[in-house]
């Protein structure tokens, strides 16, 4: 058997587990679309309807220029999402930090201009009052 013929098996393989899971899980109809792919009905938190599409591939990893393949890593593109994760993560906190931290930057200088305000407005007060 040829490597295609053997990955197109467990292809087929994936699709009929998930078609017959989901199925009975969701008590729905799954099709199949595509040799690689299936739909299946479902309705959203608001009630609207739409279907979800999976599409199941059995990768061969990248060509690497010698007329063959690098093998695809699973594990290793599962450790470059969970990293670049952290990294939306990450930036979107420092974000978070820099909004809060310029917010109290405004308060603190609100706060400054209120005293400084209060200050001349008793200022002049008192000068007028020295003068009677």
């Amino acid at each position: 058997m040829g490597k295609e013929i053997m990955r197109s098996a467990i292809r087929n393989e994936v699709i009929d587990t998930l078609i017959n899971t989901l199925s009975e899980h969701y008590d729905s109809d799954v099709l199949q679309v595509s040799a690689s792919a299936i739909v299946m009905p479902a309705v959203d938190a608001e009630g609207n309807e739409c279907f979800v599409k999976i599409s199941i591939s059995v990768p061969r990893g990248t060509r690497n220029g010698e007329g063959g393949y690098n093998p695809y890593d699973g594990y290793a593109e599962h450790e470059d999402w969970k990293l670049a994760q952290q990294d939306k993560l990450d930036k979107e906190n420092a974000r978070k930090a820099k909004a809060e931290h310029a917010e109290k930057e405004r308060e603190r200088k609100r706060a400054a201009r209120k005293v400084i305000k209060e200050l001349n407005k008793k200022g002049l007060d008192g000068m007028i009052k020295e003068g009677e």
